[in-house]
């Protein structure tokens, strides 16, 4: 890996090949790309370019055909299924676009459930920081109520401030407005930004270039190949 200290994460070389009954489907082909610490990062393309592999190669859901995925100085192929699970849980944020939320918890309990998986919960600790996220997103007047009692943008805010519980390196966001109307996508968009405006790494994944605008670079993923890349004229890394 580059011995730059503000890589986060680095694709080197990335096959990913599905075997689809007789004939193998390559969904990243040879791909080699940084990830930066504090950027935002858009990544676009249609539907079966390879956009949700090139998301599960990051976050270590799915292992790489050949190459390596590297998170500083760790290769995320070398780990073990434990050692990945705790490593995804101190590291990564994820923000889904169904929102992901437990129907049976209240939405402090939904933010407290990461820091629970890793036997980190602390009753009145976790408790105050799930709040204080909570409070962060905008929603913490409704924070015990259950996700059927709230909006898909409120939802979406809980997801945020979930994603956020653990302190994450990265913040790895799918389509997180596709389940959303204008008003609210532009809402969570608006927080997103704010986030990364504060120091927070976000990779997202977005079929709408206005919302793509929001993010420093975007590459543009075509038949797993990253066919082109744009980067705002104001942003330095």
């Amino acid at each position: 890996m580059s011995e730059n200290s503000n890589t986060v994460i680095q694709l080197q070389d990335v096959v990913k090949t599905y075997q689809t009954g007789e004939i193998p489907f390559t969904a990243l082909d040879h791909v080699n790309l940084d990830i930066r610490k504090g950027e935002f990062l858009g990544i676009t393309g249609k539907s079966g370019a390879g956009k949700t592999t090139f998301l599960n190669m990051i976050s270590g859901v799915s292992e790489v055909t050949s190459g390596s995925v590297r998170f500083y100085d760790t290769a995320i192929e070398t780990l073990d299924e434990d050692r990945l699970a705790r490593w995804r849980g101190e590291n990564l944020g994820i923000i889904y676009q169904s929102f992901e939320l437990m129907p049976t918890l209240d939405l402090a309990e939904n933010v407290m459930l990461p820091p629970d998986f890793l036997g980190a919960y602390q009753p009145r600790v976790s408790k105050e920081h799930a709040l204080e996220l909570l409070e962060l997103v905008d929603i913490a007047e409704h924070a015990y109520k259950i996700p059927a009692h709230i909006s898909g943008g409120q939802k979406q805010r809980v997801a945020i401030a979930r994603a956020l519980v653990n302190d994450p390196q990265l913040i790895i966001a799918d389509e997180p407005t596709g389940n959303l109307d204008s008003k609210n996508g532009d809402e969570v968009m608006s927080l997103l930004s704010g986030l990364n405006e504060s120091g927070t790494t976000i990779a997202m994944v977005t079929h709408s270039p206005a919302y793509a605008e929001y993010a420093h670079r975007v590459i543009h993923l075509f038949d797993g190949h990253v066919v082109t890349e744009n980067i705002q004229e104001d942003y330095r890394v």
